[in-house]
């Protein structure tokens, strides 16, 4: 019998067999998250894929690309950009007047005004119009205004 040349110190289960004895792996193996995966899944996330595209692309389940690339996936879009204003910025330092141009394009973006915003309520209204027209109103609005209107008999006891 085999179990003749065994050691018999070694530890055993209850059906005989070694605990240490190596098993067969079941199910899929674990995902392996690389340097190279992160950089692939950075780039096509700042490249505007949605992350059941670059889950499909990488072979992987989305919930594991949010697990394994939750960074990459929130910052890839700030990463990217400030990497290729940063590379402008290097070429510029080195003479380059087509990098020197795009560097003050966009200084002179960033110095725009932001655009004015549309009415906002409290924003009070523009000189040479009064109050909203009536029928501008809304349904609170209009309430409100019919209650402070006193009507009938009521008015001159109220006032």
């Amino acid at each position: 019998m085999a179990d003749e040349f065994q050691d018999a110190a070694a530890p055993r289960d209850l059906l005989g067999d070694p605990i240490d004895q190596n098993r067969e792996s079941w199910g899929r193996p674990a995902f392996e998250k690389t340097k190279e995966k992160q950089e692939v899944v950075a780039v096509l996330k700042a490249a505007g894929w949605s992350n059941e595209r670059i889950a499909r692309y990488i072979g992987c389940d989305v919930k594991t690309l949010r697990k394994h690339f939750s960074l990459e996936l929130s910052q890839a879009t700030d990463a990217a950009e400030a990497e290729a204003l940063l590379t402008i910025h290097r070429r510029m330092k080195e003479g380059n007047v087509s990098a020197a141009r795009q560097v003050m394009s966009l200084a002179e973006k960033g110095r725009a005004a932001p655009p004015m915003p549309k009415d906002r309520p409290g924003d009070e209204a523009p000189e040479g119009e009064g109050a909203p027209a009536p029928d501008k109103l809304g349904k609170k609005e209009r309430a409100a205004a019919a209650a402070k209107t006193p009507t009938g008999d009521w008015g001159e006891l109220l006032h």
